[in-house]
């Protein structure tokens, strides 16, 4: 192979990017890598980063900017290691992903043995696990809700759901919520809640509002108002938990009373359980928590058990309206969207959240950190300020973001993984697998005062 080609005043390396293959996939077959190789992967990874991938990823990476020798390598339970072997502790869970753990062996045995049968779908003939997958989650959501519709990404679940609002309602607006977060999607973000994120892409979807979240009377306000000035309403779309906001969680009974305001005002309400799902706020899906059946509802992160990426739409059957039947690629064509490899995770998923009560897990473990994080306020007045969530997904508010950022450098040189939320850089996240150990959150404990002693 030629070093350099060039054709058409087009110039390629073929014969570096060969060279490159090569390490990269002896790295990945090697059984054992040497202190030089190590070393190797280390330099070459802050390279790519900084010349391939972005240059800011680093330096935004708060908690570990000045530790960059940290590379991931291999994972267990809820445990992270390094290329030598330094563990660390994982409170983050990818952001909701490892509920069940990392690389759960329950569930990547499902994932290794559909691997040796069939990765993916001809996109033609009729792939069966697709068809159990949706029967269950049909199974394990409130009410009617029904037919399902798999992606790949949240923010692409998004996307589908309000689709799927405007072709079945015939409607246009929709309502969201101040600080709420559904992806960073054109469609997402239109009915995202913070600036930040918006203002590079502005005008986005048009014929979106936003309200006050948890203030109900703000919702009725803003559907008089809309209404008045003849805005037709497709749906309301709200996290029953506002994840990225700093884990808000609503009053009591606000769920219930919008979905009655949507029911009076013939309005569809779609609960985006991307991150409040599959066990991680004690129950398998929130809205089951607050008994609140919704016309539409996104599942994601954790729904494939860490192992595989999948999510997706549940949407009560009278929305699959004739269009959509007499096209079933009218509301999308997702290449990989429920794939045999992404729907045995999926299913494998399910099941240990069910026969291991993933969701008591949450509950118990999730009350025994909100109570020592509760006391580490006292100690610490003048660091927290508040301490708030539901089962798993808590939320640690410190004075002033740079004492946030300041703890989770803390936290990552004490060999404990958290992070900031993306809309509140003033709340740390504590989401670590449902299935951590009782000897690990004594030790998240023993490190998180010293951390805080330190700050």
């Amino acid at each position: 192979m030629n070093s350099i080609t060039t054709r058409d005043g087009i110039t390629y390396d073929v014969a570096k990017a060969s060279e490159l293959l090569d390490e990269a996939l002896g790295f990945i077959a090697s059984d054992h890598l040497d202190d030089d190789q190590k070393q190797q992967i280390i330099e070459q990874s802050v390279q790519n980063f900084n010349e391939y991938v972005n240059p800011g990823f680093i330096p935004y990476r708060k908690s570990m900017s000045t530790n960059v020798k940290y590379i991931e390598w291999t994972d267990s339970d809820s445990h992270i290691f390094d290329l030598y072997g330094e563990e660390f502790i994982d409170c983050l869970g990818g952001f909701g992903i490892y509920n069940f753990g990392h690389r759960n062996p329950k569930i990547l045995s499902y994932v290794q043995k559909q691997l040796e049968r069939q990765a993916l779908h001809s996109q033609e003939l009729l792939d069966p696990l697709r068809g159990y997958l949706a029967q269950v989650v049909a199974r394990i959501t409130p009410g009617d809700l029904r037919y399902c519709f798999f992606t790949n990404g949240g923010a692409e679940a998004v996307e589908m759901a309000l689709k799927l609002a405007r072709i079945a309602s015939g409607k246009r607006h929709i309502i969201s919520s101040i600080g709420g977060f559904h992806g960073k999607s054109s469609g997402a973000l239109s009915v995202g809640g913070k600036a930040l994120y918006r203002i590079p892409y502005l005008p986005l979807v048009q014929e979106v509002s936003h309200v006050r979240y948890g203030d109900i009377d703000d919702l009725r306000l803003m559907i008089e108002r809309l209404t008045a000035v003849g805005e037709q309403i497709a749906a309301v779309i709200i996290e029953p938990v506002q994840g990225e906001a700093g884990i808000i969680v609503p009053p009591a009974g606000y769920l219930q009373q919008v979905r009655e305001l949507c029911d009076s005002n013939d309005i569809l309400l779609i609960f985006d359980e991307i991150q409040t799902g599959m066990g991680r706020t004690g129950s398998y899906f929130r809205c089951l928590e607050e008994n609140v059946t919704p016309d539409i509802m996104t599942y994601g992160k954790a729904f494939g058990g860490g192992i595989m990426p999948i999510t997706g739409i549940i949407a009560r059957p009278h929305l699959w309206v004739e269009p959509l039947i007499d096209n079933p690629w009218l509301l999308g064509s997702p290449t990989f969207g429920g794939n045999p490899l992404a729907c045995a995770a999926a299913l494998g998923a399910i099941d240990f959240m069910i026969r291991e009560d993933a969701s008591g897990m949450a509950r118990s473990k999730g009350a025994f950190l909100l109570d020592a994080f509760k006391g580490f306020m006292e100690k610490y007045p003048n660091a927290i300020t508040d301490v708030r969530g539901v089962g798993l997904m808590i939320g640690v508010e410190f004075a002033a973001p740079e004492l946030g950022y300041a703890f989770a450098r803390g936290m990552f040189s004490r060999k404990v993984l958290t992070s900031g939320t993306l809309n509140n850089a003033r709340i740390i996240r504590f989401e670590p697998p449902l299935t951590i150990s009782q000897h690990d959150l004594d030790a998240v404990l023993e490190r998180m005062d010293a951390a805080l002693a330190e700050l």
